[in-house]
């Protein structure tokens, strides 16, 4: 199983704002800056993580983003369901009829992993 670049990059941008909770709001170009990714796709993850209310956007000359869900509430599987999504990792596409055994044991593979990565808190690697 592999997450997506932009998975990657989100963790470590939220690790990045719970280390920062509290400060001003981080603009995107520093942001992009410090976390060596390019302004355009940066905005993508965050817009991401904006519409999974995790952070928060405030316009204007003092704007940029914050962290909007408690420090100690966002958990890594928040920040991958904000940009993976919520669909199955495995989808059987034979014995559809039957009922595949095979997907039945990815299901409950994944399960074990969900409820792992919901018990695991960002704040606890900072």
């Amino acid at each position: 199983m592999k997450y997506t670049k932009a998975t990657n990059y989100a963790l470590h941008i939220m690790a990045y704002f719970v280390k920062q909770e509290g400060k001003d709001n981080l603009s995107l170009q520093p942001l992009a800056s410090h976390m060596n990714i390019s302004p355009t796709y940066l905005s993508k993850i965050l817009t991401q993580l904006v519409k999974a209310d995790l952070i928060q956007s405030t316009p204007g000359v003092n704007g940029g983003y914050s962290l909007r869900k408690p420090k100690t509430d966002i958990s890594f599987y928040d920040v991958i369901q904000a940009i993976e999504g919520s669909g199955a990792l495995f989808t059987c596409e034979m014995d559809e009829n039957r009922g595949c055994h095979i997907e039945k044991v990815m299901r409950d593979a994944e399960e074990k992993m969900v409820n792992h990565l919901k018990e695991k808190y960002i704040i606890d690697i900072v």
